[in-house]
């Protein structure tokens, strides 16, 4: 049953990974790569319109394609699921366990998992910008080509901060910049 399976799949997701949503992205994209639930394009479609959604992108992921398999039910279902363990684990650390980052293998344990956090999130920015530059829709894909319009609303974000601090002496704000790229996806990419 798809509810069943929507709200085991995110509890996988909520249980197994820490370090946030972002972390969250590699275990995501592969259970709903597996399940076909989504393609390759629209999960990368899904994280770019996800920068302008409020909210945690593992939740936001969740009830979306909780909705997209289950609608309503399935929705609630799968943000249970993926945000149900994060719950019951600050329940019982707030609870119980106040002292517990004063204790060594607990220090270690968290410094371990530090690196291993740093290598989901670029795995994920990896295929991101492969995806985006270079066109490489899966693994298998043997065209490659570049996209230059990609590489135009990079630099313009890149560059406009830095150029308006320079001359304002202030920082320019995000939400200006999500704007831009907005405008200039829809001019460049039609």
């Amino acid at each position: 049953m798809i509810y069943l399976q929507l709200f085991f799949t995110f509890l996988k997701v909520g249980a197994f990974t820490f370090g946030g949503g972002y972390a969250m992205l590699s275990l995501i994209g592969e259970s709903v790569l597996a399940y076909g639930w989504m393609t390759e394009a629209d999960f990368l479609n899904f994280l770019g319109v996800e920068t302008v959604i409020p909210g945690p992108i593992a939740v936001n992921m969740a009830t979306f394609v909780g909705y997209q398999q289950g609608g309503f039910p399935g929705a609630l279902l799968a943000t249970l699921g993926v945000a149900l363990p994060s719950f019951i684990i600050i329940l019982l650390v707030a609870s119980l366990l106040k002292n517990l980052l004063k204790y060594p293998p607990v220090k270690a344990f968290i410094a371990g998992m530090r690196p291993a956090l740093g290598g989901l999130i670029l795995s994920v920015a990896f295929t991101m910008a492969l995806t985006v530059f270079f066109g490489l829709d899966s693994v298998k894909s043997k065209a490659l080509f570049f996209d230059w319009r990609s590489l135009v609303v990079l630099a313009v974000v890149v560059l406009v901060p830095m150029v308006w601090k320079k001359v304002r002496k202030k920082e320019f704000s995000s939400i200006w910049l999500v704007v831009i790229a907005g405008v200039m996806g829809m001019m460049l990419f039609g």
